[in-house]
């Protein structure tokens, strides 16, 4: 732990009370085991997720990580041995380097029957160690849990963390944010971050290349020369189309789909901290060049409310069914996000729905 952390436990104690007046202030975009087991915040072995022996605790006298954000900074004095997260991706990231968070921000809409994300849950329960501890977030973030797993480090820089939290949040543990807008990051410079601050960047380095050659194992000769787009609603008549190099595009692009050039035309359309163009059902038809359509919907009342309405019937790629919109919420969630984690599991699952859809683009 930080040779600061009981400092600043106790000065993040005193402010607790005002924590409590922050929820509501972020942006909302969007087993028991047996004393031999290492539990959360505790090394761990060698997995598919690419975590190995000893990775959470390398060799060699730690030298301070100073880390420059959109919201301060993070200074981190020692070797981070309990780890917090918030928002999304960077669980995985660190459990791959070598570490199993002892909190992190709880996501209910793409959890499995466990209540954790899957992915998580069975890297973890691989590894034999400690499902973390789970604590509400964004508008409604649990200081107060955050605070009684004393961390040494809090990961939160692809989130919608405020300033106002951020304050409160540094006063427990080093907290790394994001570097510009929430929200927005590319996979490569979330685990890069996350290495930097774990003091692993050449292990995070590794993990991007490792990444990287999975996807492309994932790719068809047949994906080359399609275009799609990759859209979203917030209800009926409200069209988005997230940008190319926002996560979910990336997974798909780098299969070796072809992003539609029309997202360059949208940029007008932006929606900041989003990381894409909320155009409105009525500019559907700047969509007409898509071959494929990427989508998903908050559940099954959504998706026939949004499926019913003509323009969007309308777009080709909707009207001859070349459509991958997963209904398995889990699915959905981890083909979003690209980390050492996600993508084994997202891609035996996406890319089956991928070659059906291609099946059906109207030639």
């Amino acid at each position: 732990m930080q040779t600061t952390t009981r400092t600043r436990l106790t000065r993040a104690g005193a402010l607790l009370a005002g924590a409590f007046a922050l929820t509501g202030c972020a942006d909302a975009s969007s087993p028991d085991n047996d004393d031999t087991m290492p539990e959360s915040g505790e090394s761990s072995t060698g997995s598919d997720g690419g975590a190995t022996d000893g990775a959470a605790a390398p060799e060699g006298e730690w030298e301070t990580v100073t880390i420059e954000h959109a919201l301060g900074e993070a200074v981190i004095t020692e070797r981070p041995e309990r780890i917090a997260t918030l928002g999304q991706g960077s669980a995985e990231t660190a459990i791959a380097l070598g570490t199993i968070p002892v909190g992190v921000e709880e996501y209910p809409w793409g959890s499995d029957e466990s209540g954790y994300l899957p992915w998580i849950n069975e890297a973890v329960t691989e590894q034999g160690g400690e499902l973390p501890a789970q604590f509400t977030g964004a508008t409604e973030l649990d200081i107060e849990a955050i605070l009684e797993l004393e961390p040494d480090l809090i990961l939160a820089p692809w989130s919608g963390v405020t300033q106002e939290q951020f304050d409160v949040l540094t006063d427990i543990a080093p907290t790394v944010a994001y570097a510009e807008e929430p929200w927005v990051i590319t996979w490569q410079e979330q685990i890069e971050v996350i290495g930097e601050a774990m003091g692993q960047p050449e292990e995070a380095a590794a993990l991007i290349e490792d990444v990287d050659d999975q996807l492309a194992s994932g790719a068809r000769e047949e994906f080359e020369g399609i275009t799609f787009s990759y859209i979203y609603n917030t209800g009926p008549g409200t069209l988005g189309v997230f940008f190319e190099d926002e996560q979910r595009v990336a997974m798909v692009r780098a299969l070796g789909l072809t992003v539609d050039p029309v997202v360059e035309d949208l940029r007008e359309y932006e929606v900041e901290g989003t990381d894409s163009a909320s155009i409105g059902l009525e500019n559907a038809d700047m969509l007409a060049d898509s071959d494929l359509i990427f989508t998903f919907y908050s559940d099954p009342e959504n998706r026939e409310q949004i499926e019913a309405q003509p323009l969007y019937q309308q777009m080709p790629a909707v009207a001859s069914g070349a459509v991958v919109a997963p209904t398995d919420q889990p699915l959905v969630t981890g083909s979003s996000i690209i980390n050492p984690l996600t993508v084994p599991w997202a891609l035996e699952r996406l890319v089956p729905l991928i070659d059906e859809a291609i099946a059906d683009i109207d030639q």
